[in-house]
Formats: C-alpha cells, sequence, structure tokens
C-alpha cells in the first residue's frame, strides 16, 4: 500500500536547520510494528504517525516514534505534525487539538509557525542526580557542572547547567559511564545548557537521549518544556526563555518556551517555533 509522507525541518525558518521530521498524513492501515519500521528506516529522532481522531471534536491523533520506541509526547514531532497538517490539508488550524500519548496536546499555527500548549504537571522528584555520575557522563569535569536535577513535562529529563556555553559544546557522552550512573535513574535523558537562566532569557543547550536511541537531538521541545517550567524565581505571570540548540551539529534551531504562573502554581507550558517543508513523497508499505 502507498502512504504519502512529509519531511520537516522544525525550529527553523530555514532548510537543512532545525530538527528533522517525518510526518504520514494518514497511517490507517499501519500496525503498531510497520510504524516502527519505518521509523527506522526513516532515522530521524522522531517520525509521527496521523490518524483520525478517537474523539470527533479533536483534529487528530498523533503516534510518534524514535528508531527504537514510541513516545507519549515530544515537542518538535508534535509542533512540526501540526504545521504540516495546516500547510497541506484544507481546513485544518489555526488551531488543532492532537491526541497524544500524554492526552489531548492544542497546537496554535499561523502562518510556518506553531506552538504547543500543556497543561500536564511539572515533575520533580525530592532527590538529584549525583554531580560526579553527571560529569562522567558527559565527559566533563565535575567543577564545570554549576547545577543539575531533575524534572520533566510530559517527558523527563537530567537536566544540567554547565559554567558555559563552552563547556556545553566540549560535552561529549560517555556511553560506559552513562550506563553505569544515569541509565537506570528517575530520567535517563540529558539535557545540557549555560547560559541566561532566568524569565527573559537566552540559553545555548544540547540534548543526548540515549535513553530513546537517540545520541544527540538538534531539537527537544519536550525537554525545553521541562527546562522553561524549571526557571527560578516563582512569581505569576508569563515566564519566557529563549532556546538554540542543534549549534555543534550543524542544525541550529531556535525554540521559544513560556511558562505561566498563577497563584504560584504552573499553569501551563508552551514551547514553539518554525517548521519548514522540504520535501514529500510516496512510499510503499509491503502487505
Amino acid at each position: 500500500m502507498d502512504y504519502t509522507f512529509y519531511l520537516a525541518d522544525v525550529f527553523t525558518e530555514r532548510p537543512f536547520g532545525g530538527n528533522q521530521l517525518a510526518v504520514l498524513p494518514d497511517a490507517r492501515g499501519l500496525s503498531a510494528d510497520r510504524m516502527q519500521a519505518l521509523a527506522r528506516e526513516f532515522n530521524f529522532s522522531e517520525t509521527t504517525f496521523v490518524l483520525p481522531p478517537r474523539d470527533p471534536g479533536h483534529t487528530r491523533q498523533v503516534r510518534i516514534f524514535t528508531p527504537t520506541t514510541e513516545l507519549p509526547f515530544a515537542g518538535h514531532p508534535t509542533v512540526g505534525t501540526a504545521a504540516v497538517l495546516a500547510a497541506t490539508e484544507p481546513g485544518v488550524g489555526p488551531r488543532l487539538l492532537l491526541e497524544e500519548g500524554v492526552g489531548v496536546v492544542t497546537v496554535d499555527v499561523a502562518g510556518t509557525h506553531a506552538r504547543l500548549t500543556l497543561r500536564a504537571p511539572y515533575e520533580r522528584p525530592g532527590h538529584a542526580p549525583a554531580p560526579l555520575a553527571v560529569a562522567g557522563a558527559l565527559s566533563v569535569a565535575e567543577d564545570d557542572i554549576v547545577d543539575c536535577w531533575y524534572g520533566g513535562v510530559g517527558l523527563r529529563f537530567c537536566y544540567v547547567r554547565l559554567r558555559d556555553a563552552g563547556a556545553v559544546d566540549r560535552a561529549a557522552l560517555d556511553r560506559a559511564a552513562w550506563a553505569a550512573g544515569l541509565a537506570a535513574g528517575w530520567a535517563p535523558d540529558l539535557y545540557v545548557f549555560a547560559g541566561d537562566f532566568r524569565p527573559g532569557g537566552r540559553v545555548h543547550a544540547r540534548a543526548f537521549v540515549p535513553g530513546a536511541g537517540v545520541e544527540e537531538d538538534p531539537a527537544t521541545g519536550s525537554a525545553c518544556a521541562g527546562l522553561v517550567a524549571s526557571l527560578p524565581g516563582g512569581a505569576d505571570g508569563d515566564h519566557t526563555l529563549v532556546i538554540d540548540q542543534g549549534v555543534r551539529m550543524g542544525r541550529p534551531s531556535r525554540i521559544e518556551a513560556t511558562a505561566v504562573t498563577e497563584n504560584g502554581r504552573l499553569t501551563s507550558v508552551s514551547v514553539g517555533g518554525h517548521t519548514v517543508i522540504v520535501a514529500k513523497g510516496t512510499l510503499t508499505v509491503p502487505d
């Protein structure tokens, strides 16, 4: 059977930047095993498979696969899929309600820009990762680490703040050290950053996602959701953060993240950016 697919670059305004995404806008008839095989064939950090919604009041159901596993939610696939659907299917948008593993995710699209909003709670356990184990996994000195903690909105990450952008760029995943010290922890995947980490600031980041089979990810919207949710402060209002990621990989990405706090409580997190469609094609899946 033949299936249409689109290739898109997410969190960028220029082709061949951002994070690559394959989108199958009508994946009816594909089993989960076939979806996993196709995600492995595309070999991007994620591939999305779009299905009719379970609830007719929603726009679509979206299943997200890395080359090795299915995810309940991910940022760049959600943003990119919404942008592709709005650009290619008449009548879709400007607001999409996408059914994902974490529930219904709202995405607002304006031209090539899409912004997802999550009302999932911010998770943070009562313990933190051991700095020595984090330093070993990232091949950096322990005194390069300013802070590290576990947290997440939708997906969990080990967040590591390093002293400067140079330390971020020098980081290299040591799989043996990671397996020994972090792989079985509360969050095995690492989001590493440096810069002006406060509301209105801008940071330089990298993501190592070995738990999902992705060595390094050029743009990680789900991690940015958790990062902006963990901004220091706590005053009510909108707290924004701009994240530059993928620069060292040659796929520069710009991600805009906002956390909204009311009465001292986080009420929502949004993550957005531009998407560029770079290709459309047809693939044949054997029966």
